[in-house]
């Protein structure tokens, strides 16, 4: 049995809840399981965000505007995070008899408010964070054209459906105000109100329409990538966690329309700050993943090179692992494409023995080499020569470089070579 609260023996005690509403049923609550949850993906979020920021400044050395937009999309999740929290503690997911009754029109009026100002919040924090991750696929979009006009394109239709929604709950009611009067306040016949379901309706289709957009864009790169299937495979599941993102707002237009045409639509709303918080912070997160290679890719090699010593190696090289080098070999030089080229155009492709091509590099290519094998940049880039190819090539006395020529018509001497 719920115990019943201060606010409720209060109400009951002034005469304000009538005798057909139990004490019991105005004491329901979802609101601690909804506080742990929002609690909970907030500081997830909180974490990942901070992560890929380490990864991009201290490791990459290379702070995009696609971070600098999810660090200010962070400062508003963490906004609406503390709004959310206020609002279940005000009452606003309780039964609408408990907003009605046992709530005083002041409190009543007050949430109203700070729903308003939490909506234009999480407005604004999806339109910045989906802008965030227009940012990183057009950084890893700059030579495809196509995609690139495909972003940009994007970008103008978040633009326009960022200004649609935002105006929509501005405008809500005339004259402006934050108020969402139910037909039982006194300031119902003060305003020309649209209803608050049409509104978090258009709201939510618009959103989901975006959320779309948003997981097409990754798949139009992972489809022309000229890739194995195996890789293809990967990338698609570091790149797709934008599919639970799409059922998360799903979900939040199931919650409106239940929040608008329900009898009891408040009882939805404790769940709908749930999603509404999981659906940023799912956003932020998705978007996140990836950028966070350069964070992935260092401890990896760290636990190898920690294998490596504590497992020994063997002078002789094995054949699987010249098969692995012989795959970065064809994948690295695409000998594929040399059909389409004229006799005069050349690969950069070198064979040495012994020595290593970073170590002879100068400082200041060293370093920058040392940070693209770990950035995201190279993420929709096959295997090629990875860091752990070279590394597998030194071992085996190998050396890697781009540094001579080969023309295409010695293209057949080259796969001999490649044996």
């Amino acid at each position: 049995m719920p115990q019943i609260s201060a606010a409720i023996q209060a109400a009951e005690a002034e005469g304000r809840i009538p005798s057909s509403v139990s004490l019991d049923y105005l004491a329901q609550s979802r609101d601690q399981p909804t506080k742990i949850a929002i609690l909970f993906v907030g500081a997830l979020t909180f974490v990942i965000v901070v992560a890929r920021c380490y990864a991009r400044l201290f490791l990459v050395k290379k702070f995009g505007w696609d971070d600098g937009l999810a660090v200010f999309t962070l400062s508003l999740y963490i906004s609406i995070v503390a709004l959310s929290v206020v609002l279940i503690d005000m009452g606003s997911g309780r039964h609408i008899e408990y907003i009605q009754y046992v709530l005083t029109l002041t409190q009543v009026d007050n949430t109203e408010i700070y729903d308003f100002v939490m909506h234009i919040l999480y407005t604004t924090a999806l339109f910045v964070c989906r802008l965030s991750g227009l940012a990183f696929y057009q950084r890893l979009a700059s030579r495809h054209p196509k995609i690139s006009l495909a972003i940009k394109l994007s970008a103008g239709f978040l633009i326009a459906a960022y200004l649609t929604q935002f105006f929509l709950l501005l405008f809500h009611c005339l004259p402006v105000t934050g108020l969402w009067p139910y037909t039982w306040q006194p300031q119902i016949d003060d305003y020309n109100c649209i209803s608050w379901g049409d509104v978090y309706v258009a709201n939510s289709v618009l959103s989901l329409v975006c959320d779309v957009m948003m997981l097409t864009l990754p798949s139009m790169l992972i489809y022309m990538l000229q890739v194995s299937q195996k890789r293809k495979l990967q990338l698609s599941l570091i790149m797709f966690p934008g599919v639970l993102v799409l059922v998360i707002s799903c979900v939040r237009m199931y919650l409106v329309i239940i929040g608008q045409w329900s009898s009891d639509g408040s009882w939805a709303y404790d769940p709908m700050l749930a999603i509404e918080t999981s659906e940023v912070g799912g956003t932020l997160i998705a978007l996140s993943i990836p950028a966070m290679k350069s964070l992935f890719g260092s401890w990896f090699s760290h636990l190898k090179a920690y294998s490596s010593r504590a497992g020994g190696t063997s002078g002789k090289p094995s054949g699987a692992a010249h098969r692995t080098y012989g795959r970065s070999w064809e994948t690295g030089v695409k000998l594929s494409s040399l059909g389409n080229r004229t006799m005069d155009d050349a690969y950069k492709v070198n064979i040495g023995a012994g020595e290593d091509p970073i170590a002879q590099m100068p400082t200041s290519d060293r370093h920058q080499r040392s940070r693209n094998d770990n950035s995201s940049e190279d993420l929709l880039m096959d295997a090629g020569f990875s860091q752990e190819n070279r590394q597998l090539a030194l071992k085996h006395g190998i050396r890697l470089t781009e540094e001579i020529s080969v023309s295409s018509s010695r293209a057949s001497g080259i796969h001999q070579l490649g044996r």
